[in-house]
């Protein structure tokens, strides 16, 4: 499905910041797929194509995470996202101290800052997370300023 090539660094991104394993990224790459699979009939191009599988894949992972209780971060291994990412980044040690002070983050953080590193507006990440676009501005500067405040201490 060329929708889920286009757009799989984000799905992947999603997933791994709710994984706490290597096979619980994968069991939540592939429910997302199937969501996506089911929904995409009733896409109604209110958004666009990319609000609607942002949404999806995070409203899959939260789902996803409450039915199945709540688990430990710091397990996934960045190999298991590069290999389905393909990322051709060379700075692992960068993305994994990233990643992990994202997960630190509660579900509605971790959502907004994922969709602000993919290079959504502010007007997109309001639409899919139902937020006023004020809001999610703020929001953003305040998680901005925790995660290098958080960074800052650790080094």
């Amino acid at each position: 499905m060329a929708i889920v090539n286009d757009n799989r660094r984000m799905l992947c991104k999603v997933c791994y910041m709710y994984a706490d394993s290597d096979e619980h990224f994968k069991d939540l790459y592939q429910e997302v797929l199937a969501n996506l699979w089911q929904g995409l009939d009733s896409f109604r191009g209110d958004s666009r194509l990319s609000t609607w599988l942002y949404r999806t894949a995070i409203n899959t992972c939260v789902t996803y995470f409450r039915h199945n209780g709540k688990h430990d971060r710091g397990k996934v291994g960045l190999d298991t996202l590069a290999d389905t990412m393909s990322d051709d980044s060379d700075r692992p040690a960068e993305l994994r101290q990233m990643y992990r002070l994202i997960g630190g983050l509660d579900k509605m953080d971790k959502a907004l800052i994922l969709m602000w590193l993919d290079e959504k507006s502010y007007d997109e990440i309001a639409g899919v997370t139902g937020l006023p676009r004020n809001t999610v501005a703020t929001r953003l500067h305040r998680i901005k300023l925790r995660l290098k405040e958080r960074n800052e201490k650790e080094s």
